[in-house]
């Protein structure tokens, strides 16, 4: 059985509960974006299982689509129309438990960028987009997102956007998501910038590295604001972005570079798919001592 990679993220809704996010998905509108229709098809409501989830089918297709059929009277290939024609489907998982959402990456149809901009299009039409808001965040590999921050000579800007987390959050960045709290805030923009030689001073690498090596790390201060945030989006809660030198060059990294993903079969049993993406899940929380 041909298998795919699945890449992780967490559902983020503003103005919209539980419920509200999976009718959706189980009565999800069609979308019209440039010369495909979008919807979600083949959905399975697993809700009253022990293990509860949402499957389905990000279906991407053409109103008109044209195949090449064969006319076995004149041996020769000849144009049809196929109406609906699917170009590409992406299967998924929702697990409300964490709210998690595991899809398939689609080669030349559904990449990994694409999937969480017609996910938010559909749930929020569905809702006709009214006082409503869902994004797709990705959830951050620790060890790949800090390879990658080592080359990095100094830190000239460190920005994010992060959301309240429902339900888990990160003990790292517990006070960021205490001050969110407080303030009934249902999204905040930290952004930080040097023009000093030197950069930014910033604890990120120490924080995940110690993390990873032992997920009840105390840290023997509070991580600064602009950590704690990209600690926050790192785990799924929001989006951050690194600005730095690399051999004399500015380089820009994104959380969304070093998303968590898996193998699992492209044709997926949805109960199967739910179990292994529900055990990645539950690894990341272990792995990071995220707590509800």
């Amino acid at each position: 059985m041909k298998r795919g990679r699945y890449y992780l993220g967490r559902v983020i809704k503003i103005n919209m509960d539980q419920a509200q996010l999976m009718e959706a998905i189980l009565n999800a509108p069609i979308v019209n974006i440039g010369k495909y229709d979008w919807t979600i098809t083949d959905v399975e409501d697993g809700r009253s299982e022990s293990l509860p989830f949402v499957f389905g089918k990000l279906s991407k297709y053409a109103k008109e689509g044209h195949v090449v059929l064969v006319d076995e009277i004149s041996r020769s290939q000849v144009d049809a129309t196929a109406p609906n024609l699917v170009e590409a489907s992406s299967p998924f998982i929702y697990l409300p438990e964490c709210s998690g959402i595991a899809f398939l990456h689609v080669w030349n149809g559904i990449q990994e960028d694409v999937f969480p901009r017609r996910f938010k299009s559909i749930i929020e039409i569905a809702y006709d987009r009214f006082l409503i808001g869902c994004d797709v965040e990705p959830i951050v590999d620790y060890g790949a997102f800090t390879k990658r921050l080592k080359k990095l000579s100094s830190f000239t800007e460190f920005s994010a956007t992060v959301y309240p987390p429902n339900p888990l959050f990160g003990r790292l960045w517990g006070d960021l998501n205490e001050y969110i709290s407080k303030r009934n805030a249902s999204e905040v923009t930290v952004k930080e910038q040097a023009s000093k030689s030197g950069g930014l001073k910033s604890k990120i690498i120490e924080l995940m590295d110690r993390i990873l090596e032992k997920p009840d790390y105390e840290p023997e201060e509070t991580p600064a604001i602009g950590d704690a945030a990209l600690l926050m989006a790192a785990d799924g809660y929001g989006r951050g972005k690194v600005v730095g030198i690399e051999k004399n060059e500015e380089v820009v990294i994104r959380t969304s570079d070093s998303q968590k993903s898996f193998l699992h079969p492209k044709e997926p049993i949805p109960k199967e798919l739910a179990i292994h993406a529900n055990a990645q899940f539950e690894r990341i929380s272990r792995e990071r001592d995220m707590k509800h």
